[in-house]
């Protein structure tokens, strides 16, 4: 049984058809915030924080990708919407791999974004490392190399709002939330979902993002059938904050298909 709340306090934006935004680990739906500014003028943007992310509470136990993709369709039904398109980021796009997967007649389109299907053992360690380390230290401790990984080295020397952003969701995290979350990433394996996958797929990863995502981006492309590759540059794994105007640009041409 998950111990993950029945309920998900949706934050909606402007109108038309619904798109469901999924954020990465450790920040929470404001990552979001300029995309839905722009798209908001067509599409009913739909955002939410993760378990022990932004507003919601932290799990009082483990859970793992599939019991976050049952907790967002048990939202949906609640919300009485049948069916959306899904954009995730790294974790979120996990979790949209699995939604799509299992819930073809619900998924409109879908867009991942700097994400994988399984991580390799050596990043599976990883995460086991930074779980122990965000319940001893908090998640602060590791701000600097994690923004190191998300943006690259002269984005963040001049330290725009984004970089700010990131920074301080950060400190604000709490630790047993971002090591539950890293438990999760760490125990997925959804390579025999992803094929599944039936809706139109656009799949998006920052140039600059470590080889395991590049890889896993080819990978992705390679398994969905129909899908398109697209390349934000220069970016690392936030590549939506770095370049918001190519990714909103890529969204507008995708979603209006």
């Amino acid at each position: 049984m998950t111990s993950l709340s029945p309920e998900i306090r949706f934050y909606r934006s402007g109108h038309g058809p619904a798109i469901v935004l999924l954020h990465c680990l450790g920040v929470d739906h404001h990552i979001w915030d300029e995309t839905s500014r722009t798209l908001s003028d067509n599409h009913d943007l739909i955002r939410y924080d993760f378990p022990g992310h932004g507003d919601s509470e932290v799990p009082n136990g483990p859970y793992t990708i599939e019991d976050l993709s049952a907790q967002l369709l048990r939202a949906l039904d609640a919300a009485n919407l049948r069916k959306v398109s899904v954009a995730g980021i790294s974790l979120g796009g996990l979790v949209a791999q699995h939604f799509a997967a299992l819930h073809p007649e619900r998924t409109d389109r879908l867009i991942l974004i700097d994400t994988t299907a399984r991580y390799s053992d050596i990043l599976r360690g990883m995460w086991a490392e930074r779980a122990a380390t965000a319940r001893s230290k908090g998640v602060t401790a590791m701000a600097g190399p994690l923004l190191d990984i998300w943006f690259t080295a002269p984005f963040v020397a001049k330290n725009p709002p984004p970089v700010r952003y990131v920074r301080d969701c950060f400190a604000r995290a709490a630790g047993e939330g971002y090591a539950l979350a890293c438990e999760a990433l760490a125990s997925a394996d959804l390579r025999p979902l992803v094929p599944r996958i039936t809706a139109p797929t656009m799949v998006v990863c920052g140039t600059e993002d470590i080889p395991e995502f590049i890889e896993a981006a080819n990978w992705l492309h390679g398994s969905i059938s129909g899908s398109r590759l697209e390349w934000l540059s220069p970016a690392r794994h936030a590549s939506i904050l770095e370049q918001p105007e190519s990714f909103i640009a890529l969204c507008r041409e995708f979603l209006t298909v």
